[in-house]
């Protein structure tokens, strides 16, 4: 293959660093007129086929934006789409599945934590109630109780004393005071 077959395949050197690129760029070769000459085609050849694939490439963006208008794609409704699929992208790396998988581990061990939490809390307070202390103050109220309610069956509880108490109370307020006689002069 000689030089002017070569064509794209050619390697050209590339500047080093401090090397003046512009001068080695302009320095022409030591070519033949038949060389230059069949360069000079093939350049206008590869300007042309730019030419014409940059045409085309504007004529196929135009047609697209034509059939999105058509459709009603909006560029929101591409950018909707475009995060969605970027996030379906991230959802299945490895990284996420794995980073998932760990806060999930860690959310069951929290639950797991407070739950245990609960149950002590729960055992300390019925601990509490049934500790002589609390029986001590549980008798005291019932006591008081009986004092401020009156004398009422054993076995009721607080709320009951209360609905009593407003009951007597409100029947009171709805009882027509006694009818007053006026003497007459």
């Amino acid at each position: 293959m000689d030089r002017g077959e070569q064509g794209l395949l050619k390697t050209e050197p590339v500047a080093e660093e401090g090397e003046d690129a512009v001068a080695m760029l302009s320095a022409p070769e030591n070519l033949s007129e038949e060389e230059q000459d069949e360069l000079r085609r093939e350049l206008a050849k590869v300007e042309e086929e730019i030419q014409t694939l940059s045409q085309v490439l504007a004529a196929k963006e135009k047609h697209l934006a034509e059939i999105k208008r058509k459709l009603g794609i909006s560029s929101l409704q591409e950018l909707k789409q475009n995060i969605a699929k970027g996030w379906q992208d991230v959802t299945a790396t490895s990284a996420y599945k794995k980073t998932s998988e760990t806060l999930s581990q860690a959310g069951q061990k929290a639950s797991a934590a407070f739950s245990s939490v609960g149950s002590v809390i729960t055992k300390k307070l019925e601990d509490v109630k049934n500790s002589p202390t609390f029986k001590s103050f549980e008798e005291k109220v019932e006591n008081l109780k009986s004092k401020v309610g009156g004398a009422k069956p054993a076995g009721g509880d607080f709320g009951e004393v209360l609905n009593s108490t407003a009951n007597a109370t409100s029947a009171e307020a709805t009882e027509p005071p006694p009818a007053q006689t006026e003497a007459m002069p």
